[in-house]
């Protein structure tokens, strides 16, 4: 039961109603249930279900042990800590990295709930998140089911408590919930779809294709990934709206990044948030590198001894990153380790660039600087993405030197697009859909300047993630989402803006009998 699908819908329309109908003390029975059922019908295998309760039940006990020990008896508590962590991680190695000829059956959202469950470990260890002492609430918890599938990565002391909050109907929330999730089936079912068919073009048939039909490639499916990821948060984010909650955003338009740490700053912001806390700090704050950094400082000098510490504590966070995205090396590469030595190299040679590129003329400011970098970060990310979408990292390797030896720019003005299995009404949707995209996108980090917009935006700019850059718009203004700026319009022109771009998806989405919408990208980590 994809999200994507009618019984999905038809799931989620029972549920909302009760949701609302019984007290609100009783609310988070209700999600519970209906965590449980999805995941059952959701993930194909119903015996599957075992792997998550049985990583809930761990967790439960060990966190009991430990909020439940005096500080007096440290040992119990790190044991109890230890050996959940090593259940819960274990168990994700295992069914995730050791196929057993492939005959082991994966659990739906194995990362999301071991992640979820481990963070929660962790911060109850440190004493920095509140016990949770019902069974049930914590399995809502780690099964919530929108976030079930593919996040965000939700922290217990952070987002946790709204789970079992009771909640009034909000006619804004409900309403602003739908539209999100509309816009969330606009970029998978619109845009998503219709790039993954170029894309698979060109990767299952690399062989054919060399210099700009790479890239092509490349780009294509760099476009697939973000709409198919973000379009998924965007429905579960939607989902979770309807019914009160505010969930941590996972994308804040990461392809206007600077550089490739601000990228992932913007881009599954959740997971880097997660391992930052979890993996990159604690390993700066083990006796293992503190020692490491005293050494590095006395024999290199403090900025290059710390520089060696936190770019080897980097490596074994970008390596994490690679490996939770899967166990072929291609994953280690393209998702993990290429970016640490992007973000290594970046570092190593900024001083460099800014002696001689001030001696050339050259400016490091201003919107010219700023948008080569963009494209360059951009450009980065497409060769790490190569190595994600490809069959293997030799693959990849040759593909992209199939990309960087043969300069043939002429096809992107031939109107050769029309090759890779989209005919020209379906390109021309494709190509207005991507527009709308880039709009939406640029409205989104664009203020309004306007004192009035301003102040109607007020307490819906915050509940919405929105950022005030200025109190009386008069510099900079206000950050708003695009739903914002709609909702200052009249409710006939905000519900005709609505209703055409849920029409649009209606007519042009790929989905219906007959055809096999592809499950999300992210779903299989």
């Amino acid at each position: 039961m994809e999200i994507t699908s009618f019984y999905f819908l038809c799931f989620y329309a029972l549920i909302l109603p009760v949701y609302y109908i019984v007290p609100r003390k009783a609310q988070w029975v209700i999600l519970l249930a209906s965590s449980f059922a999805f995941y059952v019908f959701a993930g194909g295998n119903k015996w599957l279900i075992m792997w998550p309760v049985s990583a809930i039940a761990v967790t439960y006990i060990c966190t009991r042990c430990m909020g439940e020990t005096s500080s007096a008896r440290p040992g119990i508590r790190r044991t109890s800590m230890i050996f959940c962590v090593t259940i819960l991680i274990g168990s994700l190695a295992v069914l995730k990295y050791m196929k057993f000829g492939g005959g082991v059956a994966i659990p739906l959202g194995i990362s999301y709930y071991t992640f979820i469950l481990t963070g929660y470990a962790f911060d109850v260890y440190n004493g920095i998140a509140p016990l949770e002492k019902n069974p049930a609430k914590l399995a809502l918890y780690g099964l919530f089911f929108p976030t079930v599938v593919s996040g965000p990565i939700v922290i217990y002391r952070n987002d946790g408590a709204q789970y079992f909050a009771g909640h009034s109907f909000d006619y804004n929330k409900v309403t602003k919930g739908l539209q999100r999730m509309v816009w969330g089936f606009f970029k998978k079912l619109v845009i998503s779809e219709r790039a993954a068919v170029m894309a698979n073009t060109i990767f299952d048939n690399y062989t054919q294709y060399r210099g700009a039909w790479i890239w092509i490639g490349a780009v294509m499916f760099t476009i697939q990934l973000y709409t198919d990821f973000s379009g998924c948060m965007d429905i579960v984010m939607g989902v979770a709206e309807t019914f009160g909650f505010k969930l941590p955003e996972n994308f804040r338009q990461p392809f206007f990044s600077k550089s490739i740490s601000e990228y992932w700053r913007r881009w599954h912001i959740t997971l880097g948030v997660w391992m930052k806390d979890y993996v990159f700090y604690p390993l700066l704050r083990s006796g293992l590198f503190m020692n490491m950094s005293r050494n590095m400082k006395k024999k290199l000098g403090k900025k290059a001894g710390k520089q060696i510490t936190t770019f080897t504590a980097m490596f074994i966070l970008w390596g994490a990153i690679g490996l939770w995205h899967g166990g072929d090396i291609k994953y280690v590469i393209g998702s993990g380790l290429l970016h640490w030595f992007y973000i290594v190299i970046g570092e190593v040679t900024l001083p460099f660039w800014k002696k001689v590129l001030p001696a050339m003329h050259i400016k490091m400011e201003g919107a010219g600087a700023d948008l080569f970098r963009i494209i360059r970060t951009f450009f980065l990310v497409n060769i790490g993405n190569t190595f994600f979408r490809a069959a293997s990292a030799g693959d990849a390797v040759h593909m992209l030197g199939r990309a960087f030896t043969t300069f043939n720019p002429q096809i992107l003005f031939s109107g050769a697009f029309l090759s890779l299995g989209l005919d020209w009404t379906e390109f021309t949707i494709f190509a207005v859909s991507v527009v709308i995209l880039f709009v939406v996108s640029i409205l989104e980090v664009t203020p309004v300047k306007s004192r009035i917009a301003a102040a109607a935006a007020g307490e819906a700019v915050t509940a919405c993630g929105g950022k005030s850059v200025s109190a009386d718009g008069s510099s900079g203004g206000t950050i708003m989402t695009v739903r914002d700026r709609i909702a200052r319009h009249r409710i006939v022109t905000r519900w005709l803006i609505w209703f055409a771009l849920l029409f649009f998806v209606i007519i042009f989405g790929e989905y219906g009998p007959g055809y096999d919408s592809s499950a999300f990208i992210y779903a299989g980590f």
